[in-house]
């Protein structure tokens, strides 16, 4: 099995960090970095090494992530979500079900995922649809609705979607893949925001665009169910997702402890202000979340890969994950700030570009509400009706 840096090379690193300042002051696709990667075969990580692939696991792969993440976060956030559905079929034939081992064999032959799942103004995320699925003669579906956040949206090859059929307690959620080349799909290039524009991630308009029987994998009631696929899409989503606010902590940490070694006192004589106490403790406090962060990232990734039975506590142990990377994230970028200088706080700083990546972290599943009500749920038990 290759390890990560001899994928993931200090020569690949440095192009793709190098790359990261244009592809954000020109709201561009992160292009050349996903051409460099999957010459690289970063793109089949998580395939078995027995079909083509590297063989990692949640633990290899998230540690990759945050690796990669530390140099574009934006390029990692983007190659995140073509990974995820890697990561969903790998967790599901680890628990025997083996109903998206199809994916592993699509990402082998060289097919770009995305993840057509999220849509405005739904807050039950897989629980519910506001995109309509109606099946064909032919034994698939055909899905109407708009997709947001499609991350790869210039790309992506193969779009996982989902979207109900029917209504009231016959309603069922109906999961597939979509082609680019369906005639169905426009993608609508709305992506001109804060921070990861390299991502690009447009939303994709589905205009009866259609899934081929054998690309649809699972059919399932609407609200909460303990359908594998579920927790599949949870696992891997949330984990992958917070490895790469790991990634952009890490480098927030790095930063904050190598700009005040720069810096000098001139009241103090000329002083390094990696030497005042009170920038000292500030750097050692980001310090202490990184490193609370990076036990709970690697536990959680070697628990998956582990198949180690949580139960109850598994969607608990994911939300707190996914929301402490994003906070711990936001806070060591905003604190490497305070300790650099105004200069960072100028346009095309490094420092200036993280901080509004970091701030992505606020809108992903599970926010900071649903974390909440999660582990609330587990701990108190549902809201009384």
């Amino acid at each position: 099995m290759e390890p990560i840096r001899a994928i993931l090379t200090d020569d690949l690193l440095g192009r793709i960090r190098s790359r990261a300042p244009g592809y954000d002051a020109a709201n561009a696709f992160c292009a050349e970095d996903l051409l460099e990667l999957g010459e690289a075969g970063y793109l089949k990580a998580m395939v078995p090494m027995d079909r083509g692939g590297l063989g990692w696991g949640m633990e290899r792969t998230t540690a990759a992530q945050r690796l990669l993440a530390a140099h574009a976060p934006a390029t990692a956030l983007a190659v995140n979500m073509h990974l995820v559905w890697s990561a969903v079929a790998q967790l599901l034939a680890a628990r025997g079900d083996h109903r998206l081992d199809f994916v592993l064999d699509w990402v082998a032959a060289g097919e770009i995922m995305a993840f057509g799942v999220s849509e405005a103004g739904n807050d039950s995320v897989l629980f519910d649809s506001i995109t309509r699925a109606e099946p064909t003669s032919d034994g698939g579906y055909d899905f109407t609705g708009m997709k947001i956040f499609t991350s790869l949206a210039p790309a992506w090859t193969k779009l996982g979607v989902f979207g109900k059929e029917g209504d009231g307690d016959a309603a069922r959620l109906v999961h597939g893949f979509i082609d680019r080349a369906d005639p169905g799909v426009e993608t609508i290039e709305n992506w001109d925001t804060l921070g990861m524009r390299a991502s690009q991630s447009h939303s994709t308009q589905l205009n009866a665009a259609h899934a081929d029987a054998g690309t649809i994998h699972s059919r399932l009631p609407t609200g909460p169910n303990a359908d594998p696929l579920v927790f599949g899409i949870f696992a891997a989503f949330l984990t992958l997702t917070a490895s790469v606010y790991v990634g952009l902590a890490e480098r927030g940490v790095e930063l904050a402890a190598e700009k005040p070694a720069k810096r000098t006192s001139l009241k103090d004589g000329g002083r390094a202000l990696a030497q005042d106490p009170d920038i000292r403790w500030q750097v050692a406090d980001a310090g202490l979340e990184m490193l609370r962060l990076d036990a709970q990232l690697r536990l959680t990734s070697r628990d998956l890969d582990d198949v180690v039975d949580h139960g109850a506590s598994w969607f608990p142990r994911l939300v707190t994950l996914r929301t402490h990377a994003g906070d711990t994230a936001r806070r060591t970028i905003q604190l490497a700030l305070q300790v650099s200088g105004g200069g960072q706080y100028f346009r095309g700083s490094e420092l200036e570009r993280l901080y509004r990546d970091a701030l992505a972290s606020l809108y992903h599943p599970s926010d900071a509400e649903s974390a909440h009500s999660t582990v609330a749920t587990w701990l108190l038990g549902p809201l009384a009706d």
